[in-house]
């Protein structure tokens, strides 16, 4: 079972973010039992890990695994939990079914967590299902959480002030060795909006991404518009992309996947950049 209450790293934290985590433990607490939304990254880890402290098998974290998971993901939250010592369960969830979601459109994360959140509380019964929204979200594009509060859905991390910093530094302290996991939208986020998105091509990119990484770099995106990709990288890894060598060798794997036309984004990563046709 998880043992994170007397890491010694804990003390070291700013007097604001013990009282914020005394304060999220207390109050999971007092709940009967809940089902955590669980996708592996580092918000919803934190409050899954804090239930299962708290709760122990009162607490079940579970992970809806679609097209738009990557793979690489499903992996890492997999291997979390097991690290963590907690319940983890695996759901298939049908967005792609819908029609509203499939489409792409501006609100599509809605649709998303509509099929998800309408699954956990099924799950749950009476119990509560929560998430890891966080502060710093709410001043994103984040329609999934029209969805979340339809089906009463709880975000303790955005109930107790603690933003996306604030996740990082309690999971470092509690010594959780992903707390400065970069962040990973679904892979439905790589397309404009209004560009349809299928299983096939939610795929592709994931093989694409999977690529990059192989090549030895952590953070990126592989935007996706027709038959044409477009790498994001943060903008000091540009220089080793464009070695003759491995832009040769990424070009001709690209190509292999059904990609038309390989190109680099110069600005580099910019997580939610497809967003700003919002603002338009």
């Amino acid at each position: 079972m998880i043992q994170t209450s007397n890491h010694p790293l804990v003390e070291s934290l700013p007097a604001p973010r013990q009282q914020q985590l005394s304060a999220l433990r207390n109050w999971l607490l007092q709940q009967s039992a809940v089902v955590v939304a669980y996708s592996g990254g580092v918000d919803s880890t934190l409050v899954a890990a804090l239930a299962a402290e708290q709760l122990a098998d009162r607490a079940e974290a579970v992970t809806g695994v679609s097209p738009a998971l990557a793979p690489s993901l499903l992996q890492e939250a997999r291997w979390q939990a097991q690290w963590l010592g907690m319940r983890h369960r695996e759901i298939l969830t049908q967005e792609l079914n819908d029609i509203n979601y499939s489409s792409n459109p501006e609100n599509r994360c809605y649709f998303c967590k509509k099929e998800l959140h309408g699954l956990l509380t099924k799950i749950s019964g009476t119990f509560l299902v929560l998430d890891g929204v966080n502060q710093d979200d709410q001043a994103d594009h984040r329609p999934g959480l029209q969805a979340a509060a339809e089906h009463g859905v709880a975000s303790p991390l955005l109930q107790f002030g603690i933003d996306k910093q604030g996740v990082r530094e309690i999971s470092r302290a509690l010594g959780f060795p992903w707390w400065d996991k970069p962040a990973q939208p679904c892979l439905a986020s790589r397309f404009p909006y209004g560009e349809p998105v299928s299983a096939n091509r939610l795929q592709r990119v994931a093989k694409a991404e999977e690529i990059l990484r192989g090549f030895g770099f952590s953070q990126l995106r592989v935007r996706c518009q027709g038959d044409t990709a477009r790498i994001e990288l943060l903008p000091a890894d540009l220089v080793q992309l464009l070695k003759p060598k491995e832009r040769q060798e990424l070009v001709s794997q690209f190509l292999a996947l059904g990609f038309t036309a390989v190109s680099v984004d110069l600005e580099g990563l910019v997580s939610g950049k497809l967003n700003r046709s919002l603002l338009q």
